[in-house]
């Protein structure tokens, strides 16, 4: 798991737009904000995803790319990513391995029932691949500004 101001291990995934990407060419001379988020086209996953959206332009003005990733197949991403318009990728991890590698699969209650899946987490990894940030077990309504408002320190 990534530490507080230590380099990342790079990792590649499967994006969407028929790309494959790789933490060390997304770093080099970027900021990046990868955030975890359980499934493509619920409730809270939709929110998070269009607050990224909206504040998009003004993470590029920071020189950061944004990036979303989840179990969900690229198919799935494909039709998330178009139908809200999203303009960064989503990245396909559906073993686990980058998930993994920053823990975010926790047990979460869901109707009753003790289920596997992907605790909200933000992680924030600046131009030269160090871990900056990490927000874990987040609640959408305002994080996207926090994580703006740490880009901007940078």
């Amino acid at each position: 798991m990534p530490t507080i101001n230590q380099t990342v291990d790079n990792f590649k995934l499967p994006s969407t737009g028929s790309k494959t990407f790789s933490l060390s060419e997304s770093t080099a001379g970027k900021h990046l904000v990868v955030y975890f988020y359980p499934k493509d086209d619920t409730p809270g996953c939709t929110v998070e995803g269009e607050n990224f959206r909206d504040k998009y332009p003004d993470f590029i003005q920071l020189n950061c790319e944004v990036v979303g990733i989840s179990r969900d197949s690229i198919q799935s991403h494909e039709k998330f990513k178009e139908k809200m318009n999203f303009p960064f990728e989503l990245l396909s991890d559906s073993d686990e391995t980058v998930c993994k590698q920053f823990d975010v699969i926790k047990m979460k209650n869901m109707y009753g029932k003790q289920v596997r899946g992907i605790e909200r987490s933000t992680f924030v990894i600046d131009a030269k691949g160090i871990l900056r940030k990490e927000w874990r077990g987040v609640k959408v309504p305002g994080h996207v500004e926090e994580v703006l408002d740490f880009v901007r320190t940078l």
